[in-house]
């Protein structure tokens, strides 16, 4: 699979710095990865998405559209949040920050000296700006003050603990020079971004993007130029890595060996992202199907074979999924109840069944579930050439069918894919959530199964990822108390309640945790994460982890 990125979606409370009290800042990426002689020039060639042809777009606002680079080569944050790690977070914009015993105050210091790449001044009044602005703003901000150029003073109505890594390292500052101009920033394509990051926009065009290094950035970048090629399938990227035409893709590869065996390829699989069939789950929001119907979705659950999906679709490169979206063993201190450690691995037909005709549904002639005289019929689409996905919807069909539920698997584009996952206007689709860059699920919750993060069917989400339009009054008063607390065992028991709920509605049917494949140029350029050093998540598409990774090479001499 190959995701489109999200600037938002990997966020959750940093245990190790939860309690009040000054950060320890680390030594910043880029530092580390500064040199005093010039560096070599040099191009670096990443596979873009396979969302040809290609539609510029570096609006930090559009969570699923913007294009590779956006966040983190551009536009940063003020921390960046290792999700390999249980490290202090990496100072960016920020140098460090500390929260009142309440939780309710935080302090935070910016760098100095920092130039936006327009050669305007970075200061802390972009931080306040950014956090009062478009989606950013929250009710919960009773006041946002830069004391000076390098302080920023934010005070909530409750605690902010949880929002940690949220607020701090998934939250892009833009510069007020410029944004506060844009009447509706949901609209701007932004072709010319203003951003501090290591890199700027040195040519477009619909089959590929060159970013350059940034002059005015303050330090030294090793890699001169990275070029974005838009490729249209994982086959497609396999071949072109193969034969050096790219340098650097996330892709699934069924025989990675095939890449790897020379020793000019490395990679690395992190079984972390859950795979689900996002179903559009609430009618009262305008979902239209008879997914919409919980027992529909809990019989598709137990219909499936996880097992024979990890083998056929995957060759078992996948780890297992598990109903309460928590990363295991990761994230065991937050699972109570350990019935939820796990997807059902084997179909159960008979199970299905059961459940359909408990809720009123009957079988036809030809074997399959209905209600008043209407067959069950039920639309799964994925993107084209995202083959972990195809051939898994293939699969998920005919097994629903032995259970007799009728599903009919699709292809689409990449463009013909976000849309309707975006706006609504499907019924089922193969789709990956983003795990929690560190050891709690909150971001998971908050951004995907909170009220607050969804929107009706024809609008996007101003906030959040929750493309299911799921709702319930029970998760969403547990996201809020969840998210309101730094207590250990308050927090555990909220999240409880959300993953007892969440695991009957199923909004989000799991699938397997996905293969999360990175393929890298070894031979070329030198750097990069390794077990023994993993310093960033290696995949190109993530938020964030890229230009960390990005600061970290140097060009084979």
């Amino acid at each position: 699979m190959l995701k489109i990125p999200s600037a938002l979606a990997a966020t959750a409370v940093a245990l190790s710095l939860a309690l009040a009290g000054c950060s320890s800042p680390a030594p910043s990426a880029s530092t580390t990865a500064s040199s005093t002689a010039a560096p070599k020039e040099s191009t670096l060639r990443v596979w873009a998405g396979s969302m040809t042809p290609i539609t510029i777009d570096f609006n930090p606002f559009h969570v699923d559209t913007a294009l590779y680079g956006t966040y983190g080569q551009i536009y940063e944050p003020l921390f960046f949040y290792n999700q390999l790690s249980a490290d202090a977070p990496v100072p960016m914009l920020g140098d460090s920050f500390s929260y009142s015993a309440d939780g309710k105050t935080i302090t935070i210091k910016v760098k100095s000296g920092v130039k936006w790449n327009d050669g305007q001044p970075f200061t802390a009044k972009d931080v306040v700006f950014t956090l009062g602005y478009g989606p950013n703003k929250t009710d919960k901000l009773l006041s946002a003050k830069a004391t000076d150029d390098t302080t920023v003073v934010l005070t909530y109505s409750t605690p902010q603990f949880t929002s940690e890594s949220q607020l701090l390292g998934s939250t892009m500052i833009v510069p007020e020079h410029i944004w506060s101009k844009v009447d509706s920033y949901m609209k701007e394509t932004n072709d010319n971004p203003v951003g501090t990051g290591a890199y700027i926009v040195k040519t477009t065009s619909d089959a590929s993007y060159t970013l350059t290094a940034n002059p005015n950035y303050r330090d030294a970048v090793p890699i001169t130029n990275v070029q974005y090629l838009g490729i249209d399938s994982n086959q497609s990227g396999q071949d072109l890595m193969s034969t050096g035409q790219i340098d650097w893709t996330g892709m699934f590869v069924a025989n990675p060996t095939d890449l790897t065996n020379t020793g000019a390829i490395g990679t690395m699989n992190q079984q972390q992202d859950p795979t689900t069939i996002i179903t559009c789950a609430d009618a009262s929001k305008g979902c239209k199907g008879d997914q919409t119907d919980v027992a529909v979705r809990q019989a598709i659950n137990v219909a499936i074979d996880r097992s024979q999906l990890a083998e056929k679709a995957w060759v078992n490169l996948v780890g297992k999924s598990n109903p309460a979206f928590v990363l295991l063993p990761r994230d065991e201190q937050w699972l109570t109840d350990q019935s939820l450690a796990e997807s059902p691995q084997t179909a159960n037909a008979e199970q299905a069944g059961q459940i359909l005709e408990a809720a009123g549904y009957t079988k036809d002639d030809k074997g399959f579930y209905g209600k008043n005289g209407k067959e069950i019929s039920l639309d799964l689409f994925s993107p084209d050439g995202w083959t972990d996905y195809n051939d898994a919807a293939k699969l998920i069909a005919e097994e629903a069918g032995k259970a007799g539920i009728k599903i009919t698997p699709r292809t689409v584009s990449e463009a013909e894919y976000w849309t309707p996952v975006t706006n609504g206007d499907f019924q089922l689709a193969m789709y990956g959530l983003t795990q929690s860059v560190v050891a709690d699920p909150f971001s998971n919750y908050d951004q995907y199964f909170s009220g607050k993060s969804t929107a009706k069917v024809g609008d996007a989400p101003v906030r959040g990822q929750n493309y299911s339009r799921y709702s319930n009054a029970t998760v969403d008063a547990a996201v809020e108390a969840a998210g309101a607390t730094n207590d250990a065992a308050t927090k555990k028991a909220e999240y409880a309640k959300i993953q007892a709920q969440i695991a009957v509605d199923l909004p989000y049917i799991p699938v397997v945790l996905n293969a999360s494949q990175a393929f890298f140029n070894t031979k070329n350029f030198t750097g990069w994460p390794a077990d023994d050093n993993l310093y960033a998540d290696p995949l190109p598409y993530l938020s964030v982890a890229p230009a960390i990774v990005l600061l970290n090479l140097k060009p084979v001499a």
